[in-house]
């Protein structure tokens, strides 16, 4: 079971290290439209808000840019609030629904509903990256984090700046005693979000034990 573990993780954190970092993400072209509708109050952001799309990737590429230069963690999470609420939205209404069911569910710690509405969420709208990350955190919960990894390497492919995911990779490496994987995982979300204090105190606590083991 370890093993399998292992290697599924070895998986998720490949896919991190081929995807493009902030840097060269913003050199390049820009991707394809990404998955999370923009927000109606959120128009003042994206002109584009009205279109019947999921939003334009540039509105995407710019708050994390200002995600990536933000100056405190006030900064930070108010960018970040921006980018979770285009994550947020599938542009199907049966989808959002359902995911507000699954979500309430997970507060009322139903956790076989909720993955059961998430389940469906997916087959609805199989490249909405936060149906995966949502059901990533609902078996998480369940205590299936083997499952819970290849959701998050599914949430990657479709949004490989989702640095929730990450976190909960590296949470979920961390508590398996794989250190060294979760601080890779850790690390990379924090190339995408600099003042995530969450992040940034886990890796404080993994720094002299990781870095002086690879030293």
């Amino acid at each position: 079971m370890m093993t399998v573990r292992k290697l599924t993780a070895a998986a998720v954190l490949a896919a991190l290290a081929a995807a493009p970092s902030i840097a060269a993400a913003q050199a390049q072209p820009l991707p394809p439209q990404r998955p999370g509708a923009v927000a109606p109050a959120d128009k003042d952001d994206n002109p584009a808000a009205t279109a019947p799309s999921r939003g334009p990737a540039a509105t995407l590429e710019r708050l994390f840019e200002r995600l990536a230069a933000a100056k405190s963690p006030e900064e930070a999470k108010g960018i970040a609030n921006l980018i979770q609420r285009r994550w947020a939205r599938s542009g199907s209404a049966t989808a959002d629904l359902l995911m507000t069911r699954a979500q309430t569910a997970m507060k009322e710690k139903r956790l076989e509903l909720a993955i059961e509405l998430l389940d469906r969420v997916i087959s609805l709208d199989p490249d909405w990256a936060e149906g995966w990350n949502q059901r990533a955190n609902a078996l998480f919960l369940a205590g299936d984090p083997i499952r819970s990894i290849i959701d998050i390497g599914e949430t990657l492919k479709r949004e490989p700046r989702h640095y929730g995911a990450m976190m909960g990779l590296g949470t979920i490496l961390r508590q398996q005693g794989d250190d060294k994987r979760a601080m890779v995982a850790y690390r990379r979300a924090l190339e995408i979000y600099p003042q995530l204090e969450a992040v940034k105190s886990a890796v404080d606590a993994l720094k002299t034990e990781v870095d002086g083991r690879d030293a």
